[in-house]
């Protein structure tokens, strides 16, 4: 939830986003021929560009977004879509969501977790030739009507357990909610698409001079990375299917490094990557709010709650979704005159659409001294009947936050303690809000992999964070004078 965009959008469904996070599996032939960009997909990329920027956390810039760019300009020009790398608008997005995806028009992005989880700049280059290998085979047109079909009931399919969303008022506070994450609302692509997109992913490489087995190497970190996300997840959260960001590619690994066999190319530039990746931020960003644990706290506008147990929390750039098999809720804002009450129903009609959505009625209470407006409305949407809940609180007369809530009919209490728990913080607990970064250190005589990763800033799995950030196996070591990534704590 950033500090400059705060007013939520109706949600829209990007077709044409190419994501890495649906890497599917193998057998597919690489295409022949590459019909250039066309002035109409320039014109849709333009158009989609701005949107994407502003949900994904913006733009990055500096010597650090400047490296992305260039190493991702070289290698979508390998595609053959335009006639110049400068042709290629490539961006590294402040979002803390291992994501990278193009889009047609000539636009690649990739986020600055993703930058961080690889290990050198043949695997950067992999993870964007791999997007631009979608757009070039224009993988997004094929799946344009499956997409259009999707738009009514949302990728979420269920969002509670026996609650199916349909095209009404429930479906619709369910596609707002979910827009929160718009990582989640891009489409699966085929199997035979993702071995496409590999294989022109690796022919890229080769052509850019890198060598092609980073394609093979950024999976398997990514295999890595998603078996230690279902580990921490499945110990403290219960997070359903459909939320997962990115399926597990490590049936994936064998299939590239046999594809690489044969193509030319051996550089991966590690030293370089590494120079440059130093002290990118790592998770969270402090001025769109952090996640520790169970609690969000956005020192900006200095304030913070609590999910309940067992539910999942993903910070968007408006907004913060909290998700679990019994409810959905959503944090974000909306424009505020001073009128709490009118508020919660300006939310409720928002959330209905056209379909007629309105609280019962609108109490108002006090909440660790905060001015509260709060509502409930029964929606039956044919199928089940589920609860919607708004919890507005009011943090200065031009300015308020809300939750809105859904769940199975009758079982509102398990938000009940999240509502409550909402309060200011201090400007000393903001100050102490600092973001975690990249530290790129040399391994000394006797460092081990316990001992390093005794430093890294995190209060469990400490080890085996530290193995995938860096790639290692889980019998891998480490040896004097190699280069390896920690996790720190650091204001700058």
């Amino acid at each position: 939830m950033s500090s400059t965009t705060i007013i939520r959008s109706k949600p829209s469904f990007l077709i044409g986003v190419a994501s890495l996070v649906f890497l599917g599996s193998v057998g597919a032939t690489v295409a022949q021929t590459v019909k250039a960009i066309t002035p109409k997909e320039a014109q849709q990329g333009a158009e989609a560009h701005p949107q994407l920027l502003e949900e994904f956390g913006g733009a990055m810039s500096g010597p650090q977004a400047n490296y992305v760019i260039g190493v991702g300009q070289k290698i979508a020009y390998q595609s053959g879509l335009a006639n110049s790398p400068t042709d290629f608008t490539v961006t590294l997005l402040n979002s803390s969501v291992n994501n990278a995806f193009a889009i047609p028009g000539g636009y690649v992005y990739v986020t600055r977790q993703l930058t961080a989880l690889m290990n050198n700049e043949a695997e950067l280059a992999a993870v964007l030739g791999h997007e631009v290998g979608h757009v070039a085979a224009r993988h997004s047109a094929k799946r344009q009507k499956k997409a259009t079909q999707n738009q009514i009931l949302g990728v979420l399919g269920q969002v509670l357990a026996g609650a199916v969303l349909g095209d009404s008022a429930l479906g619709q506070l369910g596609q707002q909610i979910s827009s929160a994450a718009p990582q989640l609302l891009t489409l699966k692509y085929s199997r035979k698409q993702e071995l496409q997109a590999d294989q022109l992913g690796i022919t890229y490489l080769g052509g850019a001079g890198y060598d092609p087995r980073a394609m093979s190497t950024l999976l398997s970190s990514l295999a890595l990375q998603n078996s230690l996300e279902a580990q921490l997840q499945g110990n403290d959260a219960s997070m359903p299917a459909w939320a997962s960001t990115h399926p597990d590619p490590a049936k994936r690994v064998s299939s590239a490094l046999s594809r690489a066999e044969g193509v030319p190319g051996t550089a991966t530039n590690r030293d370089t990557f590494l120079a440059q990746i130093d002290n990118i931020i790592y998770g969270d960003d402090p001025e769109q709010g952090v996640i520790e644990g169970r609690k969000f706290i956005h020192p900006g506008f200095r304030f913070e709650f609590a999910a309940p147990d067992g539910f999942y929390m993903l910070n968007g750039t408006s907004a913060v979704s909290i998700t679990g098999n019994s409810g959905k809720a959503q944090l974000t804002a909306a424009p505020y005159n001073g009128n709490l009450d009118a508020y919660v129903r300006s939310v409720f009609t928002e959330l209905g659409g056209e379909q007629q959505l309105a609280p019962q009625n609108v109490q108002r209470t006090t909440i660790n001294g905060l001015p509260v407006s709060y509502g409930a409305a029964r929606v039956n949407n044919g199928q089940s009947q589920v609860d919607v809940y708004v919890y507005a609180y009011e943090f200065a007369s031009d300015r308020a936050f809300h939750f809105a809530a859904i769940v199975p009919a009758g079982q509102g209490s398990v938000f009940f303690p999240m509502f409550n728990s909402m309060r200011r913080i201090s400007s000393t607990e903001a100050a102490a809000v600092v973001p975690r970064r990249i530290d790129v250190v040399t391994v000394q005589q006797g460092d081990t992999v316990a001992s390093l990763a005794a430093r890294m800033a995190f209060d469990d799995a400490r080890e085996q964070r530290f193995r995938v950030l860096n790639g290692l196996a889980s019998n891998a070591t480490v040896l004097a004078g190699d280069r390896v990534k920690l996790v720190v704590r650091a204001a700058n």
